[in-house]
Protein backbone atom coordinates (compact mmCIF):
# COMPACT_ATOMS: atom_id res chain seq x y z
CA UNK A 1 0.00 0.00 0.00
CA UNK A 2 1.49 3.41 -1.22
CA UNK A 3 0.10 6.09 1.76
CA UNK A 4 1.15 9.86 1.31
CA UNK A 5 0.71 12.24 4.54
CA UNK A 6 1.10 15.91 4.89
CA UNK A 7 4.51 17.09 6.38
CA UNK A 8 2.55 17.62 9.68
CA UNK A 9 0.85 14.51 9.62
CA UNK A 10 4.33 12.53 8.80
CA UNK A 11 5.63 12.58 12.42
CA UNK A 12 2.53 11.75 14.36
CA UNK A 13 2.62 8.67 12.06
CA UNK A 14 5.92 7.90 13.11
CA UNK A 15 5.36 8.58 16.92
CA UNK A 16 4.88 5.31 19.28
CA UNK A 17 2.48 5.18 21.81
CA UNK A 18 3.41 4.67 25.18
CA UNK A 19 0.28 4.76 27.04
CA UNK A 20 -0.84 0.76 27.69
CA UNK A 21 -3.98 1.65 29.27
CA UNK A 22 -5.65 3.40 25.55
CA UNK A 23 -4.34 0.18 23.42
CA UNK A 24 -7.13 -1.89 25.28
CA UNK A 25 -9.67 0.46 24.19
CA UNK A 26 -11.16 1.00 20.52
CA UNK A 27 -12.98 3.88 20.92
CA UNK A 28 -11.37 7.67 21.38
CA UNK A 29 -10.65 11.03 19.89
CA UNK A 30 -8.58 9.92 16.81
CA UNK A 31 -9.71 9.92 13.76
CA UNK A 32 -8.29 8.57 10.43
CA UNK A 33 -9.52 9.38 6.81
CA UNK A 34 -8.29 9.70 3.82
CA UNK A 35 -8.89 8.64 -0.74
CA UNK A 36 -8.33 5.25 -2.38
CA UNK A 37 -7.63 6.17 -6.26
CA UNK A 38 -6.67 3.59 -8.92
CA UNK A 39 -3.50 3.88 -10.75
CA UNK A 40 -4.70 6.86 -12.80
CA UNK A 41 -5.72 8.21 -10.02
CA UNK A 42 -9.38 7.91 -10.72
CA UNK A 43 -11.41 7.64 -7.50
CA UNK A 44 -12.41 4.16 -5.94
CA UNK A 45 -15.98 3.80 -4.73
CA UNK A 46 -16.99 1.21 -2.14
CA UNK A 47 -13.78 -0.16 -0.84
CA UNK A 48 -14.28 -1.78 2.09
CA UNK A 49 -11.88 -0.18 4.62
CA UNK A 50 -10.98 -2.13 7.83
CA UNK A 51 -9.30 -0.96 11.01
CA UNK A 52 -8.16 -3.38 13.51
CA UNK A 53 -6.22 -2.33 16.83
CA UNK A 54 -3.48 -4.04 17.78
CA UNK A 55 -4.62 -6.75 21.17
CA UNK A 56 -8.58 -6.23 19.63
CA UNK A 57 -10.30 -9.08 17.51
CA UNK A 58 -13.46 -7.35 16.11
CA UNK A 59 -12.18 -4.28 13.52
CA UNK A 60 -14.33 -1.12 12.55
CA UNK A 61 -15.52 -0.64 8.85
CA UNK A 62 -15.77 2.01 6.54
CA UNK A 63 -16.72 2.25 2.82
CA UNK A 64 -15.20 4.56 0.15
CA UNK A 65 -17.45 6.81 -0.88
CA UNK A 66 -18.25 8.20 -5.22
CA UNK A 67 -15.36 10.38 -4.65
CA UNK A 68 -13.38 7.61 -2.88
CA UNK A 69 -13.32 9.00 0.23
CA UNK A 70 -12.97 7.22 3.80
CA UNK A 71 -13.00 7.84 7.34
CA UNK A 72 -13.05 6.34 10.77
CA UNK A 73 -13.95 8.50 13.90
CA UNK A 74 -13.85 7.76 17.71
CA UNK A 75 -10.63 6.21 17.42
CA UNK A 76 -8.46 5.12 20.74
CA UNK A 77 -4.77 5.48 20.12
CA UNK A 78 -2.30 2.73 19.24
CA UNK A 79 -1.48 0.22 16.23
CA UNK A 80 -4.13 0.35 13.89
CA UNK A 81 -3.63 -2.32 11.06
CA UNK A 82 -5.89 -0.78 7.71
CA UNK A 83 -7.11 -3.50 5.09
CA UNK A 84 -8.37 -2.11 2.04
CA UNK A 85 -10.39 -4.30 -0.46
CA UNK A 86 -12.89 -4.38 -3.58
CA UNK A 87 -13.40 -7.33 -5.85
CA UNK A 88 -11.14 -6.83 -8.93
CA UNK A 89 -8.66 -5.14 -6.95
CA UNK A 90 -5.49 -6.28 -4.78
CA UNK A 91 -6.11 -5.75 -1.43
CA UNK A 92 -4.09 -3.31 0.43
CA UNK A 93 -3.03 -3.53 3.46
CA UNK A 94 -0.80 -0.98 6.37
CA UNK A 95 -0.19 -0.02 9.86
CA UNK A 96 -0.67 3.50 11.30
CA UNK A 97 0.28 4.64 14.72
CA UNK A 98 -2.60 7.18 16.41
CA UNK A 99 -2.04 9.24 19.48
CA UNK A 100 -5.62 9.56 21.37
CA UNK A 101 -6.38 12.73 20.31
CA UNK A 102 -4.90 12.84 16.47
CA UNK A 103 -6.48 13.53 13.29
CA UNK A 104 -5.09 12.32 10.42
CA UNK A 105 -7.25 13.28 7.05
CA UNK A 106 -4.47 13.22 4.35
CA UNK A 107 -4.07 9.02 3.42
CA UNK A 108 -3.97 8.52 -0.38
CA UNK A 109 -4.11 4.40 -1.24
CA UNK A 110 -3.60 3.74 -4.30
CA UNK A 111 -5.07 0.17 -5.64
CA UNK A 112 -4.39 -1.77 -8.54
CA UNK A 113 -5.82 -4.51 -10.43
CA UNK A 114 -3.81 -7.65 -10.08
CA UNK A 115 -1.85 -8.61 -13.24
CA UNK A 116 -3.98 -10.85 -15.82
CA UNK A 117 -2.43 -14.27 -14.77
CA UNK A 118 -0.95 -15.24 -18.33
CA UNK A 119 -0.99 -19.18 -17.32
CA UNK A 120 -5.00 -18.74 -16.80
CA UNK A 121 -5.24 -17.30 -20.03
CA UNK A 122 -3.67 -19.40 -22.41
CA UNK A 123 -5.61 -22.21 -20.30
CA UNK A 124 -8.72 -20.54 -21.49
CA UNK A 125 -7.66 -20.54 -25.10
CA UNK A 126 -6.21 -24.15 -24.92
CA UNK A 127 -9.60 -25.30 -23.35
CA UNK A 128 -11.63 -23.27 -26.41
CA UNK A 129 -9.48 -24.55 -29.35
CA UNK A 130 -10.20 -28.46 -27.94
CA UNK A 131 -13.88 -27.40 -27.71
CA UNK A 132 -13.55 -26.63 -31.17
CA UNK A 133 -11.64 -30.04 -31.88
CA UNK A 134 -14.77 -31.76 -30.13
CA UNK A 135 -17.17 -29.86 -32.72
CA UNK A 136 -14.81 -31.17 -35.24
CA UNK A 137 -13.89 -27.30 -35.68
CA UNK A 138 -10.08 -28.53 -36.67
CA UNK A 139 -8.96 -25.64 -39.06
CA UNK A 140 -10.29 -22.78 -36.46
CA UNK A 141 -8.79 -24.81 -33.22
CA UNK A 142 -5.39 -24.89 -35.20
CA UNK A 143 -5.67 -21.05 -35.42
CA UNK A 144 -5.82 -20.69 -31.93
CA UNK A 145 -3.02 -23.33 -31.08
CA UNK A 146 -0.88 -22.11 -33.60
CA UNK A 147 -1.32 -18.45 -31.98
CA UNK A 148 -0.55 -19.87 -28.43
CA UNK A 149 2.84 -21.22 -29.98
CA UNK A 150 4.11 -17.56 -31.17
CA UNK A 151 3.33 -16.37 -27.77
CA UNK A 152 4.19 -20.16 -25.81
CA UNK A 153 7.24 -21.21 -28.35
CA UNK A 154 8.12 -23.56 -25.23
CA UNK A 155 5.30 -25.38 -24.48
CA UNK A 156 5.89 -28.52 -27.06
CA UNK A 157 2.52 -29.74 -26.01
CA UNK A 158 1.04 -27.52 -28.42
CA UNK A 159 3.03 -29.35 -31.23
CA UNK A 160 0.99 -32.58 -30.60
CA UNK A 161 -1.97 -30.92 -30.26
CA UNK A 162 -1.79 -28.78 -33.49
CA UNK A 163 -0.60 -32.70 -35.18
CA UNK A 164 -3.68 -34.43 -33.82
CA UNK A 165 -6.24 -31.30 -35.90
CA UNK A 166 -4.47 -32.12 -38.73
CA UNK A 167 -4.37 -36.16 -38.53
CA UNK A 168 -8.64 -35.54 -38.04
CA UNK A 169 -8.53 -34.29 -41.52
CA UNK A 170 -6.52 -36.68 -42.98
CA UNK A 171 -3.31 -34.92 -43.73
CA UNK A 172 -1.06 -37.63 -42.44
CA UNK A 173 2.20 -35.61 -43.89
CA UNK A 174 1.63 -32.42 -41.90
CA UNK A 175 0.34 -34.24 -38.60
CA UNK A 176 3.67 -36.01 -38.60
CA UNK A 177 6.08 -33.19 -39.16
CA UNK A 178 3.98 -31.42 -36.25
CA UNK A 179 3.77 -35.03 -34.05
CA UNK A 180 8.02 -35.11 -34.97
CA UNK A 181 8.63 -31.54 -33.02
CA UNK A 182 6.95 -31.83 -30.21
CA UNK A 183 8.58 -35.92 -29.58
CA UNK A 184 12.35 -34.15 -30.73
CA UNK A 185 11.52 -31.59 -27.70
CA UNK A 186 10.21 -34.05 -25.29
CA UNK A 187 11.64 -37.63 -26.44
CA UNK A 188 10.40 -39.35 -23.53
CA UNK A 189 6.54 -37.81 -23.42
CA UNK A 190 4.43 -41.26 -23.49
CA UNK A 191 1.68 -39.02 -25.24
CA UNK A 192 3.56 -37.76 -27.88
CA UNK A 193 5.21 -40.87 -28.51
CA UNK A 194 2.07 -42.84 -29.33
CA UNK A 195 0.58 -40.28 -31.68
CA UNK A 196 3.99 -40.44 -33.64
CA UNK A 197 4.16 -43.99 -33.72
CA UNK A 198 0.45 -44.06 -35.08
CA UNK A 199 1.17 -41.81 -37.62
CA UNK A 200 4.49 -43.72 -38.53
CA UNK A 201 2.31 -47.03 -39.12
CA UNK A 202 -0.04 -44.99 -40.75
CA UNK A 203 2.40 -44.19 -43.80
CA UNK A 204 3.88 -47.58 -43.86
CA UNK A 205 7.22 -46.60 -41.40
CA UNK A 206 6.94 -49.78 -39.52
CA UNK A 207 10.21 -50.10 -38.00
CA UNK A 208 10.12 -46.98 -36.30
CA UNK A 209 6.53 -47.36 -35.02
CA UNK A 210 7.27 -49.84 -33.39
CA UNK A 211 10.45 -49.37 -31.93
CA UNK A 212 8.35 -46.25 -30.50
CA UNK A 213 5.05 -47.85 -29.28
CA UNK A 214 7.04 -50.67 -27.53
CA UNK A 215 9.29 -47.99 -25.55
CA UNK A 216 5.57 -47.13 -24.24
CA UNK A 217 4.18 -48.56 -20.61
CA UNK A 218 0.78 -50.09 -22.20
CA UNK A 219 -0.36 -50.25 -18.72
CA UNK A 220 -0.43 -46.11 -19.09
CA UNK A 221 -2.44 -46.14 -22.26
CA UNK A 222 -5.49 -44.32 -21.91
CA UNK A 223 -6.16 -45.04 -25.74
CA UNK A 224 -5.51 -48.80 -27.34
CA UNK A 225 -5.86 -47.52 -31.08
CA UNK A 226 -2.16 -46.97 -31.89
CA UNK A 227 -1.63 -50.36 -30.05
CA UNK A 228 -4.52 -52.47 -31.96
CA UNK A 229 -3.06 -50.71 -35.28
CA UNK A 230 0.32 -52.31 -34.50
CA UNK A 231 -1.36 -55.47 -33.39
CA UNK A 232 -3.01 -55.96 -36.94
CA UNK A 233 0.38 -55.50 -38.49
CA UNK A 234 2.05 -58.33 -36.40
CA UNK A 235 -0.76 -60.59 -37.63
CA UNK A 236 -0.44 -59.79 -41.36
CA UNK A 237 3.62 -60.33 -40.89
CA UNK A 238 2.86 -63.71 -39.47
CA UNK A 239 4.27 -62.90 -36.42
CA UNK A 240 2.25 -64.74 -34.38
CA UNK A 241 3.30 -65.02 -30.78
CA UNK A 242 4.23 -61.48 -30.46
CA UNK A 243 0.64 -60.56 -31.85
CA UNK A 244 -0.74 -63.00 -29.09
CA UNK A 245 1.55 -61.07 -26.45
CA UNK A 246 0.63 -57.96 -27.13
CA UNK A 247 -3.01 -58.96 -27.38
CA UNK A 248 -2.74 -59.92 -23.79
CA UNK A 249 -1.42 -56.98 -22.43
CA UNK A 250 -4.09 -55.00 -24.27
CA UNK A 251 -6.66 -57.15 -22.88
CA UNK A 252 -5.89 -57.03 -19.32
CA UNK A 253 -5.20 -53.05 -19.85
CA UNK A 254 -8.74 -52.63 -21.94
CA UNK A 255 -10.62 -55.96 -20.62
CA UNK A 256 -14.21 -53.87 -21.65
CA UNK A 257 -12.58 -53.44 -25.55
CA UNK A 258 -14.09 -56.51 -27.40
CA UNK A 259 -12.41 -55.61 -30.78
CA UNK A 260 -9.46 -57.29 -28.68
CA UNK A 261 -10.77 -60.77 -28.35
CA UNK A 262 -11.19 -60.84 -32.58
CA UNK A 263 -7.79 -59.61 -32.91
CA UNK A 264 -6.60 -62.30 -30.33
CA UNK A 265 -8.81 -64.67 -31.85
CA UNK A 266 -7.18 -63.99 -35.14
CA UNK A 267 -3.66 -64.23 -33.54
CA UNK A 268 -4.58 -67.99 -31.98
CA UNK A 269 -6.34 -68.97 -35.25
CA UNK A 270 -2.66 -68.16 -36.76
CA UNK A 271 -1.55 -69.99 -34.22
CA UNK A 272 -3.45 -73.36 -35.48
CA UNK A 273 -4.73 -72.76 -31.63
CA UNK A 274 -8.33 -73.63 -32.44
CA UNK A 275 -10.02 -73.97 -29.27
CA UNK A 276 -8.44 -70.47 -27.99
CA UNK A 277 -9.31 -68.90 -31.41
CA UNK A 278 -12.90 -70.10 -31.02
CA UNK A 279 -13.32 -69.25 -27.72
CA UNK A 280 -12.17 -65.44 -28.12
CA UNK A 281 -14.40 -65.11 -31.34
CA UNK A 282 -17.68 -66.29 -28.83
CA UNK A 283 -16.84 -63.32 -26.16
CA UNK A 284 -16.64 -61.05 -29.28
CA UNK A 285 -19.55 -62.46 -30.99
CA UNK A 286 -21.87 -62.27 -27.64
CA UNK A 287 -20.43 -58.64 -26.42
CA UNK A 288 -19.78 -57.06 -29.58
CA UNK A 289 -21.26 -53.66 -30.86
CA UNK A 290 -23.66 -54.26 -33.13
CA UNK A 291 -21.88 -52.05 -35.92
CA UNK A 292 -18.71 -53.66 -35.07
CA UNK A 293 -16.91 -54.11 -37.98
CA UNK A 294 -15.32 -57.04 -37.48
CA UNK A 295 -18.98 -58.88 -36.67
CA UNK A 296 -19.55 -60.34 -39.65
CA UNK A 297 -15.66 -61.76 -40.13
CA UNK A 298 -16.56 -63.38 -36.53
CA UNK A 299 -19.51 -64.89 -37.36
CA UNK A 300 -17.97 -66.24 -40.57
CA UNK A 301 -14.98 -68.11 -39.47
CA UNK A 302 -17.23 -69.56 -36.34
CA UNK A 303 -19.59 -70.92 -38.74
CA UNK A 304 -16.17 -72.67 -40.03
CA UNK A 305 -15.25 -73.49 -36.65
CA UNK A 306 -18.72 -75.11 -35.60
CA UNK A 307 -17.06 -78.40 -34.77
CA UNK A 308 -14.26 -76.78 -33.46
CA UNK A 309 -14.24 -78.37 -29.29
Amino acid sequence: MRVRYGVGALACLLAVVMAGGAAAQTTGEARIGGKVVDENKKPVQDVVVRATLTGQPRPLQAKTNDKGEWSLNNLAGGTWELEFSKDGYATQKGNVELQADQRITGVEVVMAKPAADPRAAFEEEYKRAVGMMQSRQFAEARQILEGLLAKHPTVFQLHDTIARTYAAEGQVDKALEQSRLAHEKEPQNDTFKVLLGALLLEKGQKDEAEKLLESVDVTKVEDPSAFINLLIHRINDKRTDEAVALAEKLIARFPTDMSLYYYRGRAYLQAKKMVEAKADFEKFVASASPDAPELGDARKLLEQMKDVK
